[in-house]
C-alpha cells in the first residue's frame, strides 16, 4: 500500500502511521503527548491500555522506531502534558497528570526533582469549603528563559498558574471559562513563543477555538488563528519559524510568524469522536482522528500522537 502524502506545496508529507514497535508486555492508551531530545530520542506519554502487563507511562524510541525503554508507572493512567525543557547543558521534562493532579517535574529517566500540586497559594483556589473548590486539572507547561514556569490548568478553571524556577507560587491569570480578551476555556496548551521577538505566553484556548497571547505577566495582548484553528491542542516550534498546533478537530496545521495559514496536514472523519474508541482497523490511512500533541524532530520532521483508545503514533517525513 503507498504512504498517503499530506499537506500541501512545500509542506508535504508522508504519513508513516504505528510509528514505533512495542514490546509485547506494554499497550497503548490515549496517546497525549510526545517529545524529543538533543539525542534523537522520541518520548511517548500515554495513559497505558488496560490490557497491558507494564503500568508504564513514557515509552522511549530510537528514531528508527526501536524500543528503547519505558518508565512512569505513577503515571498511569493520568500521562497528558510531556513537556521537554532545556537548563543549560541538562533536559528535563514537565509531566502534568489529570488523574492525581499533579505536575511534576523529572530527569530523563523519571526522577522526581519538583512536585506542583494543588494551588492553595492563589486566590482563586482559596475556599473556605473544599467541597466547592474549583477543580485543578494541569494540562500542560511552559517555562520561560526566566526560569518561570508557567501551567495551564486546562481541565479545570482554566487559569494559567505562575511559579519560580524553585516552585514558589508568583501570580495566576487568565480564566473566567468565557471569551473576553484575556479568558480562557480549557487552556488546554502552553508554548513560549517567540517569533515577534521578544518572549510571549501563547495559549490554546481550545473551547474558544482560538489562540491567545500574553505577556510574561499576564496580561492579554492579541488573539490568533481565528478561522484557521478549530480545537487547538498544544504547540511545537518548527526549523522554519513555523508553529505547529495539533488540532483536536482531525488534523494538524502549521502556521507562519503572522499565524497565517501555511497548510493544513490531513484532514479528518465526521464520526471522530465514535470512532476513536474504535479497534485500529478502523482507523484509515492518511486520515487523523484526534490529534492531540505533535512535536518536530532535527530534521523537521513531524511526530503526531492522537486521543485514541488504543493509542496512535504517526510519523510525518518531509518530502523534499
Amino acid at each position: 500500500m503507498a504512504v498517503p502524502i499530506l499537506g500541501t506545496d512545500n509542506y508535504q508529507y508522508e504519513a508513516h502511521h504505528d510509528w514505533g514497535k512495542l514490546p509485547a508486555r506494554l499497550a497503548w492508551g490515549n496517546t497525549h503527548a510526545v517529545q524529543v531530545d538533543s539525542q534523537g530520542l522520541i518520548y511517548v506519554a500515554h495513559t497505558v491500555h488496560e490490557s497491558s502487563d507494564s503500568d508504564h507511562a513514557i515509552a522511549v524510541f530510537d528514531p528508527d522506531g526501536n524500543f528503547v525503554t519505558s518508565w512512569g508507572g505513577q503515571f498511569e493512567g493520568g500521562a497528558h502534558g510531556l513537556q521537554l525543557v532545556r537548563e543549560g547543558s541538562e533536559e528535563f521534562f514537565y509531566i502534568s497528570d489529570i488523574r492525581r493532579c499533579i505536575v511534576q517535574k523529572t530527569t530523563l529517566t523519571g526522577e522526581v526533582l519538583l512536585t506542583f500540586g494543588y494551588p492553595t497559594e492563589s486566590p482563586v483556589y482559596q475556599r473556605n469549603d473544599q467541597r466547592i473548590a474549583p477543580y485543578w486539572k494541569p494540562t500542560n507547561v511552559a517555562v520561560a528563559s526566566t526560569g518561570n514556569i508557567y501551567i495551564a490548568d486546562g481541565y479545570g478553571v482554566s487559569c494559567i498558574l505562575v511559579y519560580d524556577s524553585e516552585g514558589k507560587y508568583l501570580n495566576t491569570f487568565g480564566g473566567g471559562l468565557n471569551d473576553g480578551p484575556g479568558e480562557l476555556s480549557c487552556s488546554h496548551g502552553i508554548t513560549i513563543d517567540r517569533r515577534s521577538g521578544s518572549e510571549e505566553i501563547l495559549v490554546a484556548d481550545r473551547f474558544n477555538h482560538r489562540l491567545q497571547y500574553f505577556d510574561l505577566d499576564g496580561n492579554h495582548l492579541r488573539f490568533g488563528g481565528l478561522g484557521v484553528i478549530d480545537l487547538p491542542c498544544h504547540f511545537d516550534h518548527g526549523p522554519e519559524g513555523e508553529l505547529l498546533v495539533p488540532d483536536l478537530a482531525r488534523r494538524v496545521t502549521l502556521l507562519d510568524q503572522h499565524d497565517e495559514l501555511i497548510t493544513h496536514i490531513g484532514e479528518g472523519l465526521e464520526d471522530w469522536m465514535e470512532r476513536r474508541e474504535k479497534p485500529r482497523e478502523e482507523f484509515h490511512a492518511g486520515r487523523f482522528i484526534c490529534p492531540h500533541g505533535a512535536c518536530f524532530d532535527a530534521n523537521g520532521d513531524i511526530f503526531v500522537v492522537e486521543w485514541v483508545e488504543v493509542g496512535r503514533v504517526t510519523k510525518l517525513v518531509r518530502v523534499r
